[in-house]
């Protein structure tokens, strides 16, 4: 695989950042992605940090799902395309960082929404650029799968309740149980992820596994 491109500027564009883009654009944009802290440090005011770290502290695993995380044995890059200011982020990334604590194969980064936009013009959802997206990478960086933005419980409370706002401030909170089902919608995606890395020919003969 070729050397990662350093990216300068959103104006830079990737090399290979076509339709669809290479293994090596999307690791370019992986390797201009930040780890969940340092993506906090660098793009939240301390308004929208407070927010990120409540709902944080408001997220648990369960032991089944702790070890449900912590028996991947692939390593798996998910790219995260966010927003700081976004409240379906604030109230979904900081349920990555729980998974990614978890389990160690699970190497998350996240990425500005408008810092590559080159990227992220191949994680729309429905021709928009919601968020938060998550593409899912095998360890050579071939995509496996895409999801975002709300999960299907979440689409199934909004529908309920008739909201118009594709993304809120995250002034308000979901409650614990809406938590729980958004937390279960998540993981679902990423053993489904997992299992498929796991099982792929290709890699089960790279590894002689």
């Amino acid at each position: 695989m070729a050397t990662p491109v350093e990216i300068s500027s959103p104006a830079t564009a990737i090399p290979g950042a076509g339709a669809p883009p290479t293994p090596d654009a999307w690791q370019a944009a992986f390797d201009a992605a930040l780890p969940y802290q340092a993506f906090l440090d660098r793009h939240a005011n301390p308004d929208q940090r407070s927010r990120w770290d409540a709902f944080h502290a408001r997220v648990s695993l369960t032991s089944a799902q702790k070890a449900l995380l912590g028996g991947f044995v692939r390593r798996m890059p998910v790219l995260v395309l966010a927003g700081a200011w976004c409240g379906d982020c604030v109230n979904q990334c900081p349920i990555f960082a729980h998974f990614a604590a978890a389990a160690p194969a699970l190497d998350v980064r996240f990425l500005d929404r408008d810092a590559r936009p080159d990227i992220a013009a191949h994680m729309k959802v429905c021709g928009g650029q919601r968020v938060p997206t998550a593409m899912f990478l095998s360890e050579d960086f071939t995509p496996i799968l895409f999801y975002g933005d709300k999960t299907l419980s979440a689409y199934r409370a909004a529908a309920a309740a008739q909201l118009g706002s594709s993304c809120s401030s995250g002034a308000v909170p979901p409650p614990s149980d809406a938590i729980a089902a958004v937390v279960s919608d998540w993981l679902d995606q990423f053993e489904r992820a997992q299992l498929i890395v796991r099982l792929s020919g290709r890699l089960r003969q790279l590894h002689g596994d």
